[in-house]
């Protein structure tokens, strides 16, 4: 599963988010996987980049004017990995280091990425060099805090705060709101622990907000939970949390970026928590709203709990089909070869701290015809330099391809009237769009065929939003036979329907 930034819902069918004044959701708790290993990186093509914190399209690469280190961070900011990777032996050995960590964060890789980040902290700032330093800070925060420990995530998130906030764009604050505001109500807790597990399928079912929530057992007690890998952490209601007999802190925090209106969240620690009957998690840390703050009037749906990027952590590899059934295979399996059942074709993804990121291959003109049939069995060998970057949201209604794409396909659009469109719940003037009635997205080896997509002509300004070719939602996903992610390989591939 995976989820980004920047995508709007139907105000009543929003699962636990609201862009009414701007404000996005933002992944800042990436999956806690056990990921061995880094993809490898080829040099890609560089689409128009964004500067860090800016809305403005501008072009990185070599253009005159600009230092490598300057590109470099542009090409991160732009998710250009490959480009990065390829840029690393022109690099003094220090920021080499540096940006190897950060590519190692990227890929979810947090041992090396923790190795060679640690050891730079006091050089980067004793040197004042605050992009380095706030680059750095970032990653090594994810990295605690996805390696789920608790007490060095949040000492490293308030350090970033007290030290960078003043260098921090809109955006950038947004995006540690949570972990600085939640991980002090956390930071003595025991460590989240998951028992091997054999392969298993569970049902889920459609929410009153057409997202999925499947079935678990909180502290024994059986319930229905929503699946929304966007959410950063994961969520209990007040009600349930008290049937339960779960100790609430007395200790809260009041948030923001969740809802986009102020709410109050306490802690609590589930003891044992089991999800599909199969995967049992110890010392599971949830964080606790008030019933009211996730109660939607119109389909009278109470949000009961929410499993977030903490509790798929055992998720090693995960396949949602057409049919609502969710194929695990779990990260710990009883006595299997580590290196079984690995997803090694498709597409490979990126957590880039508040996005998930998929290298999706460059696709013909509407109306490709679609590569039917599975997934290739051998690996991908592509070196992806015609990739584009694409965000994933599995927990988000609206699908969009940003001004980035329509600036490639402009001339597919002759002919064709633009009407206004308003993301839904946010308050911004109507953009300029197309409907594009069959785009065609290559991913690994195989092209799917997604219909009645929304084209924004212009960017919205804001980097959360313009700097990715598109947002894919789960009206994309569910257009689809089936689609799956593999965090242990760091692959994402799909099943045209």
């Amino acid at each position: 599963m995976c989820s980004s930034r920047g995508v709007f819902a139907q105000p009543e069918r929003t699962p636990v988010h609201s862009p009414a004044t701007g404000v996005h959701r933002r992944m800042l708790l990436p999956l806690l996987l056990f990921v061995a290993a880094v993809p490898t990186f080829a040099q890609t093509s560089v689409p128009p980049a964004q500067q860090p914190g800016q809305g403005a399209q501008v072009h990185t690469g070599t253009s005159s004017g600009l230092s490598l280190d300057t590109r470099i961070q542009n090409l991160l900011a732009d998710h250009q990995y490959f480009r990065v990777q390829a840029e690393l032996q022109n690099l003094p050995p220090t920021e080499a280091q540096l940006y190897r960590g950060i590519l190692a964060n990227r890929s979810n890789d947090l041992k090396t990425s923790i190795q060679l980040l640690e050891p730079l902290v006091d050089k980067v700032t004793a040197s004042g060099d605050v992009a380095h330093e706030r680059l750095l800070r970032e990653a090594l925060a994810q990295d605690y805090l996805r390696d789920g420990d608790w007490s060095k995530a949040a000492a490293s998130y308030s350090e970033l705060e007290s030290r960078l906030a003043r260098h921090l764009s809109s955006d950038q604050q947004d995006s540690i709101e949570l972990p600085v505001k939640l991980l002090p109500l956390a930071k003595n807790n025991p460590p989240e622990t998951v028992d091997p597990c054999d392969p298993f399928t569970m049902q889920a079912s459609e929410d009153p907000l057409g997202l999925l929530d499947i079935p678990v057992f909180v502290d024994a007690d059986p319930r229905s939970w929503m699946l929304d890998p966007t959410a950063p952490f994961n969520l209990i209601d007040r009600s349930t949390a008290r049937e339960i007999g779960l100790k609430i802190s007395d200790d809260s925090a009041t948030i923001r970026t969740l809802t986009g209106r102020p709410i109050v969240v306490h802690m609590a620690v589930i003891p044992r928590f089991t999800i599909g009957g199969r995967l049992t998690l110890h010392n599971m840390t949830v964080f606790v709203y008030d019933d009211a703050d996730y109660f939607f009037p119109h389909s009278q749906y109470q949000v009961e709990g929410v499993l977030g990027y903490a509790a798929l952590a055992a998720l090693g590899g995960i396949t949602v089909t057409d049919e609502d059934t969710v194929e695990v295979r779990p990260a710990k399996e009883i006595g299997a070869d580590e290196k079984a059942n690995l997803l090694t074709a498709g597409a490979p993804f990126f957590l880039d701290g508040d996005q998930i990121i998929v290298a999706l291959g460059r696709s013909g003109s509407f109306g490709t015809t679609t590569a039917a049939g599975p997934a290739a069995a051998e690996p991908d060998t592509e070196n992806h330099t015609d990739d584009r970057m694409y965000a994933v949201d599995a927990g988000g209604q609206q699908t969009y391809l940003t001004s980035r794409y329509f600036d490639e396909h402009a001339a597919e659009f002759n002919g064709q009237q633009v009407s206004p469109f308003s993301f839904p719940g946010m308050e911004s003037a109507p953009q300029p769009a197309y409907m594009a009635e069959t785009v065609p997205l290559t991913v690994g080896r195989i092209t799917v065929n997604l219909h009645y997509i929304r084209v924004l002509t212009q960017p919205l300004g804001s980097a959360a939003l313009d700097d990715v070719y598109g947002v894919l939602g789960i009206d994309a996903l569910q257009q689809l036979g089936s689609y799956t992610f593999d965090y242990r390989t760091m692959r994402f591939s799909v099943r045209p329907e």
